[in-house]
C-alpha cells in the first residue's frame, strides 16, 4: 500500500508541458510532441542561465512561459500569412520571438541578433544542446551588419521604437520584405515619425493566453519606387 508520504510529486516540468499546451490550444496552434519538449527546454536552460546571467528581468518560470514564450507563439499565425523564408530577429535578447519561431518553423531560416554577448552565447548554446539548424546567431549590432542575401522579415520584440527600426535596418529587407514590430498599446506616436516613405500594411490585434494586457502586431513596408 501507498502511502501519501511516499507518492512522489510531479516534476515540475509537468506543469509547464501543461501550460504550454493550453495556451497552444488557446492560440490553435498544433505543436508536436518534439516541439512542445524543446520549448520546455527552452524555458529550463533560460531558468538556469538567468540566475548567472540575469537574461530576463522575469524570475518565474510559469510567467516566462506565458510573458515570453506564448507571447512569442501569438505571432505564428499572423506572421504565416505573409509566406514569408528568411526571417531576422533584431535585438532578439534571449531569442524572443526568434528561437520560439525556429522552433515552430524548422523548415524556415531565422537568424538572431543583439549586441548583449551573454544573452547570445545562451542562444548559441540553446541552438547546439538541440541541433536547431535552422537557427544563426549574431552578435552585432543591426546598423553594421551586411547579410549575404535580405530577409523576407525582419522583425522586433524589444526595439527601441519602430523608427530607430526602420533606419537602423534598412539594409536586411528585400525589397519586398517587410518590418514586424510587436507592441504593447497601439503605438500611435510612432507611426506618427514613420519617414512618408514607409506604409503600415496591417496592424493585428492579438491575445496573448494567461496575459491580460494589449498587444499589437504591425507590419510595415517600404514603397517601392
Amino acid at each position: 500500500m501507498v502511502t501519501a508520504n511516499q507518492i512522489q510529486i510531479p516534476p515540475i516540468h509537468i506543469q509547464w508541458r501543461k501550460l504550454l499546451i493550453k495556451g497552444c490550444a488557446d492560440l490553435s496552434l498544433k505543436l508536436t510532441d518534439q516541439q512542445i519538449d524543446l520549448l520546455v527546454s527552452y524555458v529550463e536552460q533560460l531558468v538556469k542561465w538567468n540566475k548567472a546571467y540575469n537574461l530576463t528581468a522575469i524570475r518565474d518560470p510559469l510567467d516566462m512561459i506565458k510573458l515570453h514564450v506564448l507571447d512569442s507563439l501569438a505571432i505564428v499565425a499572423p506572421l504565416s500569412k505573409l509566406n514569408a523564408q528568411r526571417f531576422i530577429d533584431i535585438g532578439t535578447g534571449a531569442g524572443l520571438p526568434g528561437m520560439i519561431l525556429a522552433i515552430v518553423w524548422p523548415e524556415k531560416t531565422v537568424h538572431l541578433l543583439d549586441t548583449n554577448g551573454k544573452k547570445t552565447r545562451f542562444l548559441t548554446q540553446f541552438k547546439h544542446l538541440h541541433q536547431i539548424n535552422n537557427v544563426e546567431v549574431f552578435n552585432q549590432r543591426c546598423e553594421t551588419y551586411l547579410p549575404d542575401m535580405a530577409y523576407d522579415v525582419v522583425l522586433s520584440r524589444a526595439f527601441a521604437s519602430i523608427i530607430d527600426m526602420l533606419e537602423g535596418c534598412h539594409q536586411l529587407v528585400s525589397p519586398r520584405g517587410v518590418f514586424v514590430a510587436m507592441k504593447g498599446t497601439y503605438p500611435q506616436q510612432e507611426l506618427d515619425a514613420m519617414p512618408t516613405n514607409y506604409s503600415l500594411l496591417n496592424c493585428a490585434t492579438l491575445q496573448v493566453p494567461g496575459v491580460d494586457a494589449e498587444r499589437h502586431l504591425l507590419t510595415i513596408q517600404k514603397q517601392l519606387t
